[in-house]
């Protein structure tokens, strides 16, 4: 539950993200069209949520110069 907010702070700065939180379910989706990907997660799951931020600010969902992301 500590990482919910730190994970909307990062999703709060990307057009290319979408967030939402119901019934203890966090759905997170990020892209446009076919090329969508959308992860669930339980809301009070910090040790995931941590890796989904990590992945966002350093992985394989990070920004692009172009406004991407690096997604394979």
């Amino acid at each position: 539950m500590k990482q919910l907010g730190n994970l909307a702070l990062v999703c709060a700065n990307r057009s290319d993200v979408l967030l939402q939180i119901q019934r203890g379910t966090v759905c997170f989706s990020i892209g446009i069209g076919t090329q969508m990907e959308t992860i669930s997660l339980a809301w009070d799951d910090d040790e995931k949520i941590t890796a989904l931020v990590r992945e966002l600010n350093f992985g394989r969902y990070q920004n692009t110069e172009n406004g991407g992301y690096t997604h394979d």
